[in-house]
């Protein structure tokens, strides 16, 4: 961290921390604007009086994404594929998730561990397509990760008749799951880049056969379906943004990262999004919902008034991300249409790879998020976040891990080698500790480094609190810490 970014920090610390002590300081408060309410909408939120606790917490040994060693980290051998011009290229891998049990739990399929993830061509952009790898259950070296292929041919988003995914021009990610008769069940984004980045959320099965002991084989899809694409009330649909002035008004749509779960016999998918018109949607209003600010009354007028005069207004005004549920039939259509389980407006529109299970009785909620996108001082461009949240139930309400959501921090040029995103926290069968994998490395920074896994490491949990375990760092790409599982 370099020097004048300390000096902004503790600039922005010392302000704050006189506003949380005791909930605010009375000679900072303001009068009450004529156009304050509350309205919590019935549902969990992330706000700012949470999220400037963070500044002061995330230089802690608790929350620090270990430093990794740059010369030991390897490209995925087998993450091999083809350009559009037909030549076999070293791929970029990036987002990816576990084929795990419906707990969360990883799935052995035929005696190995099956990843999904996004990979393409690092010299284009555009080219993002889910691929598949597989490991032997047992092995946890880079090496041994192979490469079955893209998951879909060009031709599959036409073969199911579907007037959604017939407009796709890209996969992105999403989540995966064993079903309880051995099947492989793939939810994920199907995004449209020529209608203003219209995201899908969509289903199908997976059909994998083995040409031998050592070999997997993607033997085509069926039951590729869309499932969600926003209702306008309670999530933001493209056409609102449309609305709005899509691109050119800083607005950013979000329905994408389904996580498949179950609860209680009952199918849902969790994801990222935006809230609706029913929900407490985006505008200049939002800046007067206490429920986003917590804290005391002094808090809320203080933190408003600042806010109101800052160059992140007009951001904040936008900011309404939210990890949005939706019930599933058992055919994995869908069923009903749910309050989100969190939001995070007036703070930020973008909380990503949603992940939640169930651990000793409670719900743990998970996400990703960027600093870039924030809109709460002392929170830089630069730093990189997964938050958490508790909760007795599926459907909340949830209360911040840690006093105030933190869980993970890395603070790092998005140019380094070591540099990773897109944690994700895959539960273990037994003990209080979870495995974190991410991606390392940006794609399209190096000719001969390309995006691939990150060295997974340990994430301790009891109750509300988090810690990263010292000294826990595992293979690049390592799902659990039991060989036998």
């Amino acid at each position: 961290m370099n020097i004048k970014k300390v000096v902004r920090q503790t600039t922005a610390l010392t302000f704050t921390t006189a506003l949380l002590m005791s909930g605010g300081i009375q000679a900072f408060a303001k009068e009450k604007d004529g156009k304050d309410f509350k309205n919590s909408y019935g549902v969990s939120h992330i706000t700012r009086y949470d999220m400037l606790k963070i500044p002061g917490q995330q230089n802690s040994e608790q929350f620090k994404v270990p430093q990794f060693d740059a010369s030991t980290i390897k490209n995925i051998a087998s993450a091999k594929g083809y350009d559009k011009y037909g030549n076999l290229i070293d791929l970029d891998v990036w987002d990816s998730w576990p084929l795990q049990n419906a707990d969360g739990t990883m799935a052995n399929y035929q005696g190995y561990h099956v990843v999904f993830a996004l990979a393409g061509d690092p010299k284009d952009a555009n080219d993002t397509s889910i691929y598949l790898f597989y490991q032997k259950v047992g092995d946890t070296s880079i090496d041994s990760w192979k490469n079955a292929g893209r998951v879909f041919k060009d031709s599959d988003k036409f073969a199911s008749n579907d007037p959604i995914l017939k407009n796709q021009t890209q996969e992105w990610s999403g989540s995966a799951t064993l079903t309880s008769d051995g099947k492989v069940r793939l939810f994920y984004t199907d995004f449209a880049g020529t209608q203003y980045g219209k995201q899908t959320l969509t289903t199908a099965q997976v059909n994998l056969s083995q040409p031998d002991s050592d070999t997997l084989k993607v033997d085509g899809v069926a039951d590729h379906k869309s499932i969600f694409d926003g209702d306008s009330k309670t999530y933001q649909n493209v056409q609102q943004f449309i609305d709005e002035g899509n691109y050119s008004s800083g607005d950013n749509h979000t329905l994408r990262d389904p996580h498949y779960v179950e609860d209680n016999g009952h199918k849902y998918l969790v994801f990222e999004s935006n809230t609706g018109t029913e929900d407490g949607y985006q505008g200049d209003e939002s800046l007067y919902n206490k429920a986003y600010y917590g804290g005391s009354e002094a808090f809320f007028q203080t933190e408003k008034s600042k806010l109101l005069q800052s160059p992140k207004k007009h951001d904040a005004s936008l900011a309404n991300g939210a990890l949005g549920i939706v019930e599933l039939n058992n055919d994995y259509t869908l069923k009903k249409v749910m309050k989100p389980l969190i939001t995070s407006n007036a703070v930020t529109d973008e909380i990503e790879r949603a992940n939640v299970f169930k651990k000793d009785g409670k719900w743990y909620l998970f996400t990703d998020s960027r600093g870039s996108k924030m809109t709460i001082d002392g929170i830089d461009k630069e730093d990189i976040y997964m938050l958490g949240y508790v909760s007795d139930s599926l459907t909340g309400p949830y209360k911040p891990l840690n006093g105030s959501g933190l869980v993970l921090h890395l603070d790092l040029d998005p140019k380094d080698v070591t540099f990773t995103y897109s944690h994700f926290a895959v539960p273990q069968p037994e003990g209080d500790n979870v495995v974190i994998t991410s991606y390392m490395t940006n794609r399209g920074f190096y000719a001969d480094r390309h995006s691939t896994f990150a060295p997974s490491f340990l994430l301790n949990i009891k109750g509300s609190k988090t810690s990263v375990v010292k000294d826990s760092i595992l293979e690049q790409g390592q799902l659990t810490v039991n060989k036998n599982n």
